[in-house]
């Protein structure tokens, strides 16, 4: 009996195929959006994760002052080289503690120049941000201590200044400062802020304070956890430290902020996944719009039948096979139009992804979701036209014209 209803609803949604195809656009489009928004919203999730965790693992940010609305760090005390050496003497669970001090500049090689950021430090700053050079070599000791005039570019400045030509060896002018190149920063593109991270020239940080900022300033600390340490542990640490350090007393509040890279990560993640179910519950509207049209058509289908539902019922039809029968032409258009919605759905997502170079993440949770949802609109929205349907007197529905 099912098989015998299965073909009559076929051969009704045939008979109409422009109305039947305008139905199933509806589900289309609703689908679709779902499995498109959701998907390119993963995959912005994912490159927001993956760019925050360029910037190195198990990281924790140092800074002078306390962020956030009505405070400023513009007052607070700038870290010194002291801090730094109590910081690496006393800090157990590190693995590395950079200091960090920023400054833009001028950097000009012959007849090329470009404006960029320079970053005085040490050695520990590679261990700390995770990066490797791809030629050169690091800061020696001796140049660390004595402030020799070297420094270590990112991939942006070699493409800028040099080209293809050799740069190892070679002397660039940075503002007034003649530093000799000893090293190439590996390439690690955008940071989750947006910004260009192998835009930059690294400098022993005595070399960067003297011939550059002209103060002594540590603006930034770049702190690695040890494998197996917690991060938690090691940013209390820090703050007992700083706090005796700096003389706070027990009951003022730090002068400085200690940022742990996990907590940003997750905060980041957090608000791109709530973005992504924004779409995603936007998008689910077309769905809801589709199954009204479902309905809408499923209604001027049983005016239009209304003999051929008479006749049925006369000769002796169940309004159970007649109520089945319309609610299975329901259930098909609502199938197929979720089949190729999620065709549609993956290409445009697909698409998308490569066109905003993001991963394309697919999550087939959403795929059984958006299919199940479908269904449901068809079961849902053509049962009120199917029960009208089964419920028609058979002696009125004959003397329908």
């Amino acid at each position: 009996m099912f098989l015998e209803t299965f073909k009559l609803a076929i051969q009704a949604i045939a008979r109409n195929a422009m109305r039947s195809f305008l139905t199933v656009l509806g589900i289309v489009i609703g689908v679709g959006a779902v499995i498109a928004m959701v998907t390119i919203g993963n995959g912005t999730t994912a490159k927001v994760a993956a760019d925050m965790a360029k910037l190195g693992s198990n990281l924790l940010f140092v800074r002078p002052g306390q962020f956030g609305p009505g405070r400023s760090s513009a007052e607070a005390r700038s870290f010194n080289a002291r801090d730094i050496e109590a910081l690496k003497l006393q800090l157990h669970g590190a693995s590395a503690v950079a200091p960090v001090a920023q400054t833009a500049v001028t950097a000009i090689y012959g007849t090329e120049s470009r404006s960029t950021s320079a970053v005085g430090t040490d050695n520990d700053f590679f261990v700390s941000r995770d990066w490797q050079l791809t030629e050169g070599r690091r800061f020696l000791d001796g140049e660390i201590r004595s402030g020799r005039a070297v420094c270590v570019i990112g991939e942006t400045i070699r493409d800028e200044l040099f080209g293809s030509a050799d740069f190892l060896g070679q002397r660039i002018r940075v503002n007034k400062v003649s530093c000799e190149v000893i090293g190439l920063l590996e390439v690690k593109g955008e940071s989750g802020f947006g910004t260009d991270q192998d835009d930059t020239v690294l400098m022993p940080m005595r070399t960067f304070q003297r011939r550059i900022a002209g103060n002594p300033n540590i603006t930034t600390i770049y702190i690695s956890a040890r494998d197996g340490v917690q991060t938690e542990k090691v940013q209390g640490d820090i703050e007992r430290l700083l706090r005796e350090r700096r003389n706070i007393a027990a009951d003022e509040e730090d002068d400085f902020s200690v940022r742990d890279m996990k907590q940003i990560i997750q905060t980041q993640t957090a608000t791109t996944t709530v973005l992504t179910g924004l779409l995603g519950a936007v998008a689910g509207v077309s769905l809801l719009v589709g199954g009204i049209g479902i309905m809408n058509i499923m209604l001027v289908s049983v005016t239009e039948r209304t003999r051929e539902i008479g006749i049925r019922l006369a000769i002796g039809a169940q309004e159970s096979q007649v109520l089945l029968q319309f609610l299975v032409e329901a259930v098909v258009l609502s199938l197929f139009g979720g089949v190729v919605g999620i065709l549609v759905g993956l290409g445009l997502a697909a698409l998308a992804s490569s066109a905003m170079t993001i991963p394309f993440v697919l999550n087939p949770a959403i795929v059984v979701i958006a299919f199940g949802f479908s269904a449901a609109v068809g079961v849902i929205f053509g049962f009120f036209p199917a029960r009208r349907a089964a419920r028609m007197n058979p002696i009125e529905a004959l003397r329908h014209e």
